[in-house]
């Protein structure tokens, strides 16, 4: 059976995968979601949802670095990566151990083409072909609930020490643009360093719970170039997690909009 993934690169299997190593937390709880939490056999230290998993299945490492030896010993039929979250040097190791699909997400047309590509690999095409069409309701009536409300300048923290930021091409980014928020940094691209003494005009500061967990404690260094109600927490899992996380982050967005207007 030969398939591609997101990067174009083909991949040959001679049966449906049933043994799974997941290195992408979203990509982990998209599997369980699918109906395919059985066949995993490896995961990461940061795949949490759902959290019993980390009780059950092998912890092969992070999503950087990898523990080769438990992977080798764990037998995988097929390694599921991603473009941002794992290094090509990584991929590379991995796939003389087993096939490796690498997903590349910066989109919804993305993510459900990953969705619908892991449906046709694993053989549960019905499961995700419902998924996306629930997901897809959600986005639209999401759509439809603020289609009248008015774009705001943001800026969506990531990370502290250094500071950094959502840029372009990265799907946080069109996340915001689908919350209709207008991303200040939306022109450098990726995760650029910003001082917060430059701050360009904006109506927030978005601090987001991953991958630095931001809390009430750290606004105070916001709060010294920016008035308190302008500097809101969010939830990171639904700003970048492009899995069947999506199905629950539009009523998430919508309470948030609910609550800020």
């Amino acid at each position: 059976m030969n398939f591609k993934d997101q990067l174009g690169r083909s991949i040959t299997l001679k049966k449906i995968p049933q043994r799974i190593i997941s290195l992408v937390p979203s990509q982990t709880e998209l599997l369980v979601d699918l109906g395919l939490e059985d066949n995993i056999v490896g995961i990461t230290k940061f795949c949490v949802h759902p959290s019993r998993l980390r009780n059950e299945i092998e912890i092969v490492g992070g999503t950087k670095s990898v523990h080769l030896e438990k992977i080798k010993a764990a037998q995988p039929d097929i390694i599921l990566c991603n473009k941002e979250e794992n290094t090509k040097e990584m991929v590379k190791e991995l796939e003389k151990v087993a096939p490796v699909h690498v997903s590349d997400i910066q989109n919804l047309a993305e993510s459900y083409e990953l969705i619908l590509q892991y449906g046709n690999m694993f053989q549960v095409s019905k499961n995700a072909h419902s998924l996306v069409k629930s997901i897809q309701e959600e986005h639209q009536k999401f759509q439809q609930s603020i289609s009248n409300k008015s774009v705001k300048k943001v800026a969506y923290f990531i990370w502290k020490n250094p500071y950094m930021v959502a840029g372009g091409e990265t799907f946080i980014n069109y996340l915001l643009k689908e919350n209709k928020f207008k991303n200040v940094f939306e022109e450098v691209p990726r995760y650029p360093e910003v001082d917060l003494k430059n701050l360009p005009d904006l109506d927030y500061v978005l601090l987001s719970s991953e991958p630095f967990p931001f809390n009430e404690k750290h606004s105070k260094d916001f709060e010294k170039f920016l008035p308190k109600e302008k500097i809101k927490f969010v939830d990171g899992e639904f700003f970048s997690w492009y899995g069947s996380r999506l199905e629950k982050a539009f009523s998430y967005f919508q309470k948030w909009h609910d609550i800020e207007n």
